[in-house]
């Protein structure tokens, strides 16, 4: 169970350019972890684009950004072509690490149920420990959301 305070579960996986990607990359650094559903798509494309732009002042608070979905590593590669993405995403689609972290479970859309990526966002402190879950993600403002988060 994923909790504030304690250890974040180690992943690993490859991104949008078959590089292998995982928690101890990140020792000593902080982390932005962030799931989302599924690659262009508008939500996400949103989200995606303002972690962008707020790289630098995400990165000038000492975190770095991974993002995760079960898109296939060829899907990340031409979303993070068409644009512009400067971060790793991970292909997880064995949902091995969005079950690790919660971000995997029932989803209810048009009064039908299924299982589907939950969006959320897992702070990580540099000694690998969950600091921040942010369970209701607003994706045209996230960085500032998880910055106004760590400023609490």
């Amino acid at each position: 169970m994923l909790e504030v305070g304690k250890p974040a579960p180690p992943f690993q996986g490859r991104d949008q350019n078959g590089n292998e990607v995982s928690l101890k990359d990140f020792a000593g650094k902080k982390l932005v972890l962030y799931f989302y559903p599924k690659d262009n798509t508008p939500g996400c494309t949103a989200e995606a684009c303002d972690l962008r732009d707020n790289q630098a002042r995400l990165q000038a608070a000492g975190y770095e950004i991974v993002g995760v979905s079960k898109d296939s590593e060829a899907s990340h590669k031409k979303f993070a072509e068409k644009h512009a993405l400067p971060f790793p995403l991970v292909s997880d689609p064995s949902t091995e690490i969005l079950q690790a972290y919660g971000a995997w479970g029932e989803k209810k859309a048009y009064g039908k149920t299924s299982m589907g990526t939950l969006r959320k966002t897992v702070l990580i402190d540099q000694n690998g420990i969950v600091e921040q879950i942010i369970n209701k993600v607003d994706t045209k403002a996230h960085a500032s959301q998880i910055l106004d988060t760590i400023a609490s």
